[in-house]
This record gives C-alpha cells, sequence and structure tokens, in this order.
C-alpha cells in the first residue's frame, strides 16, 4: 500500500494544529455523497477539523469540490474495495488489505490521523480496529460506548457495552465501568461521574451472579477510580438522571438501543399522524411549531449518533450504517472531540492504573486466604 503522504495532494495538505478524522466514504448505506455532506456540516461549524477521506478517488474528488468549505481541508486516499454489511468479520481480517474500512484505520495506527470514522459492518469494523491497533494492556475485551439521551444536565448518559461482545464477566464489566468513567470525565466534562450497573432491579440480591460479583468489584474500585456507584440500576434509568454511566454486556445494550431507536421512530410517527388528525390538530401543530421542534432535536437519535470503540490504542467511531448528513456529522464530532481532550491517552493510563488496583486487590485476597489458611492450621 502506499504511504499517506504520497496520496496527499499539496492543496489538500493538513495545517500545523488541525485535527485529522480519518472517514471511511464507502461503509453507509446511502453511499458516499451522505458522508461527504455529514464531513461539509461538520466542517462548516469547526475550523479546527481536517479530513483524509478512503475510497475510490474519481469518485470522491467531484463530491468534495462541490463542497467549498471542504476546499484544502481533505486528502484523498485512492483504496477500491468495500467492506459490505454481508462479509464476516473473519475474512475482512484475512482480505481486507485494499478496502476502505481498512485504511480508514490504518491511518489512526501509522499516525496520519487522531481518529477514524466508519458507517460500514461493525463486526468488521471492530475486527479491523483490534487487529491494526491492539487492545491497551489489561483489556479483555473492548467496549462500544454510546450517547443516550437523558434527564441529565448534560442531555445525554452513556452506555457501554452496546454490541462489541455480547458477553462480559464480572472482571469485563469493571473495565467497562473504568473506561466509562474516563469517557465521561474528558468526553462529557464530569468530574466525578456516577456509575450505575444495569440489572433486572436495584436491590443487591437480584441477578446473575457475574453481576453480582461486578457490583462487588465495582463498588470496592469506586472511590480509588474517582467515580460515584450508585448501584445497580433498571431499564428505565437509562434516559434517566440516577447515573451518567450505565454498565451492561453487549447483548442486553445492543438490544437496548434497537428498542430506543424504535420507540423513537414510533412516537415521531404517532406525533404527526396525531397532528394530521382533524383541521384543528393541523392549527395546533402549527401553534407547537417551536416546542415541537425542540423535542424533535431532543429525542433525535441522529443527533446522539456515534459508537466509540474504548479498550483499543486509538479513537475509532461507529456511526449507524443508515446514517444521512446529521448522523455522519455527529460522529465525526465525537472523534474530534475525544482527540481534541486527548481522550486515548488519557485512557491508557487510566486502564493501567485500574490493572495495578486489580493486581493488588487480588494480591490482597490471595494473602489473606493465605494467613486464614494458616490460623487455622495453629489453631
Amino acid at each position: 500500500m502506499t504511504s499517506m503522504p504520497d496520496q496527499m495532494s499539496e492543496t489538500s495538505s493538513q495545517p500545523a494544529g488541525r485535527i485529522v478524522i480519518s472517514v471511511d466514504a464507502m461503509g453507509g448505506d446511502a453511499g458516499p455523497g451522505v458522508v461527504v455532506a455529514g464531513m461539509d456540516l461538520s466542517a462548516r461549524k469547526n475550523p479546527d477539523i481536517g479530513f483524509i477521506l478512503h475510497g475510490p478517488e474519481d469518485q470522491l474528488k467531484p463530491l468534495v469540490a462541490k463542497r467549498r468549505s471542504l476546499t484544502g481541508r481533505v486528502a484523498f486516499h485512492d483504496v477500491t474495495d468495500v467492506v459490505t454489511m454481508e462479509d464476516k468479520p473473519s475474512h475482512i481480517m484475512r482480505h481486507g488489505r485494499g478496502t476502505s474500512m481498512w485504511a480508514a484505520v490504518e491511518a489512526v495506527r501509522d499516525g496520519d490521523a487522531h481518529g477514524a470514522v466508519s458507517c460500514g459492518n461493525t463486526g468488521a469494523l471492530m475486527a479491523l480496529s483490534m487487529l491494526c491497533l491492539r487492545r491497551l494492556p489489561g483489556i479483555s475485551r473492548p467496549a462500544i460506548a454510546i450517547h443516550w439521551p437523558s434527564r441529565n444536565p448534560q442531555g445525554f448518559n452513556l452506555m457501554l457495552d452496546v454490541g462489541a461482545d455480547v458477553r462480559a464477566d464480572a472482571r469485563d464489566l469493571l473495565q467497562y465501568a473504568m473506561m466509562g468513567a474516563s469517557y465521561a470525565r474528558n468526553g462529557m466534562n464530569l468530574r466525578r461521574p456516577r456509575i450505575g450497573l444495569l440489572n433486572v432491579g436495584t436491590e443487591e440480591h437480584k441477578g446473575r451472579p457475574e453481576l453480582k460479583e461486578a457490583h462487588a468489584l465495582i463498588t470496592q474500585f469506586a472511590d480509588k477510580a474517582s467515580f460515584d456507584f450508585v448501584g445497580f440500576v433498571e431499564g428505565s434509568d437509562i434516559p434517566g438522571d440516577v447515573a451518567d454511566v450505565i454498565v451492561t454486556d453487549g447483548f442486553t445494550g445492543n438490544v437496548a438501543i434497537k428498542t430506543g431507536e424504535g420507540t423513537a421512530s414510533m412516537i415521531g410517527q404517532a406525533l404527526r399522524e396525531a397532528f394530521r388528525y382533524s383541521l384543528l390538530s393541523r392549527l395546533a401543530s402549527v401553534l407547537a411549531i417551536t416546542s415541537l421542534q425542540r423535542l424533535k432535536k431532543r429525542i433525535d437519535p441522529r443527533r446522539a449518533n456515534g459508537g466509540v470503540f474504548l479498550g483499543l490504542n486509538g479513537t475509532v467511531v461507529k456511526s449507524h450504517g443508515g446514517s444521512d448528513a446529521t448522523s455522519v456529522s455527529a460522529a465525526i464530532k465525537m472523534a474530534f472531540q475525544l482527540a481534541q481532550s486527548g481522550f486515548a491517552e488519557k485512557l491508557a493510563a487510566r486502564v493501567a492504573s485500574a490493572a495495578e488496583l486489580t493486581q493488588d486487590a487480588e494480591g490482597r485476597s490471595v494473602k489473606d486466604a493465605a494467613e486464614e489458611k494458616d490460623g487455622e492450621g495453629q489453631a
């Protein structure tokens, strides 16, 4: 593969200090036109952002040329192969080197970009990200974290995992709590975030054994890791104000976000039908247009689009496969803000600290068990 600098024209080289986001142009269901439109929205709002755009250059250059805000801010990386939604992650790991998705992640690994965004196949993107960027030392399972509209002052809660891995044991859930707390501090400006562990009830005796064990572990490390653990939370607390970070396994989290998206879509459709019901209801919709627009913006899943892969040596954001320009722009904004805060480096330090705490705790547990055994022998 040709090195990245050789692919950049002089007119699209990035000025020093600009944060560069590597974008997979070919991953979305709607094609590269929507991806470029999302980049345009981001560029118009943010003068400090630049892009490396991966895909067939002959298709992408005319699309970028139509967007004045992107002039001089896009470097093209010409790759022709595409990861489809039907491709298996194992196949892409073996044969995906010439794809736009692989190139987008590779740019982060090589230091050419500060973060990557793709609307493509989630399983393939996670597999390539783990292959190219590797897991942080001490992380057994990376997680996907998403913003969920909530009643909290910040407007969103963070939930993880939402689909990186359907399984999670107690130690994995502890790592998710640590990573979620670090994200909340750096990506949401919460000095001491509140962590909740998703369960079928808030009582400590409820739930599977791994949840009870995770509850004990997270309680043990909360003060040392500078977050507040509020204990078990229920599904109704996901959009609530009880916690800032909701920790769960990938199976439960993925079911929850798909349920939330479907519910939001149903409510929107029901409101439209209600306001079309009669002449008076149409008039009422006109009078309430400002409030309705505010509500739409608040619950619009496109504005909360983007799942960040936590636990890797680099920032990768997964945008929804059916993303429109607004959704792509939201995912790019997430990648930009994390890069701007130096989140990847701070998360690595946090994970290393958590690993030391865990090892210390395990060491004390072994020592206590040995002393207890010695005491029994002396008795």
